[in-house]
């Protein structure tokens, strides 16, 4: 996929299966826009190595002093392209369960059927929570645009009295309640600012890689150092033979910020007192909010001869217990490879218990003709 740097703007295609250029920049300059071939560097995993996650209530991002209503916008409809993907999705995977349950229903036995209608049931329950939160943005985004438009309103009345001539007692009283009212409608824009911030889910991070094109060597040992508003993320990599790369850490759980930008540093560990710093760079996370994971690629260098490879997932709710789209989408390989292992016999072969049931129905026939039941 491809992400825009900060301050450019950019759409993505929300595909795994390739690879581009995920560009940054040297945190002191803008640079033009990189593209990357795809390519797959090799990750092992220590052992012991488990998903973190770097946030908890002290982590969340108070609430802003001044809004960015300019900033929200552009979140506001990436989330929402992201949030229409997540529905299309899961509903496109309950029309196919809910095809194949039809033409099943006469050739597959029961506990086939039952497991197709379980996962449908569970499908319908995400949709509804994923609309119900959709929805739940939505007024928040509204109440966020009226507190906006009252805003604008006092300032422009602040501004009004503020040229006019001060000198009336009226005229003081107004500049001050139009005064009170910017304050407020600006602490109201803040709140709901951070309220719509908390309901942006999470942002998975999956380590998959440093890319060098000749330039990484057996030997060579590097420190990745990733900032996001309060969270950070700090990982060691060593590269071994054959292009294997091990690292202590492999993946992070990042809450989605409206006006913070990922910042990424590399540095390479020559010795113990000689680090030498490959790049720094920040880069968008608005382009994040897709349904389907996203292998992205980031420029660490100017040249670009250097480049981090990441997966990232977003998941919609930032709850433990809520229902994963993934798992519910990669059901239907199960279902699939159940389907053909039960056409495989015929369906109408009975099975031991079916077979001692008609049997017993037909003695108890047997015995009602003959007037002995």
């Amino acid at each position: 996929m491809s992400l825009s740097v900060r301050p450019q703007r950019r759409v993505l295609v929300t595909k795994i299966n390739r690879s581009q250029s995920f560009a940054g920049v040297n945190s002191s300059a803008d640079r033009p826009f990189r593209n990357l071939s795809p390519f797959t560097p090799t990750v092992s995993r220590k052992t012991g190595s488990r998903v973190s996650r770097m946030f908890s209530m002290s982590h969340k991002s108070p609430p802003p002093k001044v809004p960015q209503p300019n900033r929200l916008d552009e979140v506001y409809e990436a989330l929402k392209k992201g949030l229409t993907a997540y529905l299309e999705v899961h509903q496109l995977e309950l029309e196919k369960l809910s095809t194949q349950i039809r033409e099943s229903k006469r050739n597959s036995r029961l506990g086939f059927l039952y497991d197709l209608d379980k996962q449908v049931k569970s499908i319908e329950r995400f949709l509804r929570r994923l609309e119900f939160h959709a929805s739940k943005i939505d007024e928040l985004y509204e109440a966020y645009c009226i507190q906006r438009r009252l805003r604008d309103g006092a300032h422009n009345m602040v501004k009004a009295y503020s040229t006019g001539s001060p000198g009336s007692r009226e005229a003081r009283e107004s500049l001050a309640e139009a005064s009170k009212g910017y304050k407020e409608y600006t602490e109201n824009m803040c709140l709901l600012e951070n309220e719509l911030e908390s309901q942006l889910g999470e942002f998975h991070i999956r380590m998959k890689g440093l890319a060098g094109f000749a330039r990484l060597c057996a030997g060579d040992q590097y420190e990745i150092f990733m900032k996001y508003g309060r969270q950070r993320w700090k990982l060691r990599g060593r590269i071994e033979v054959n292009s294997k790369q091990v690292w202590d850490s492999e993946e992070m759980v990042f809450l989605p910020l409206v006006t913070e930008f990922l910042s990424i540093k590399v540095t390479e560990l020559k010795s113990l007192a000689n680090h030498v710093v490959v790049g720094n760079v920040s880069c968008e996370t608005k382009d994040l909010f897709a349904a389907l994971p996203q292998v992205v690629a980031v420029d660490i260098n100017d040249l670009g001869t250097l480049k981090l490879s990441l997966e990232v997932t977003w998941n919609p709710f930032d709850k433990d217990d809520q229902p994963s789209a993934a798992s519910s989408v990669n059901k239907a390989s199960t279902v699939n490879k159940r389907f053909s292992t039960y056409n495989q016999s015929p369906p109408d072969t009975p099975s031991l218990r079916e077979q001692a049931f008609y049997v017993s129905v037909h003695q108890a026939g047997l015995l009602r003709k003959h007037g002995q039941w």
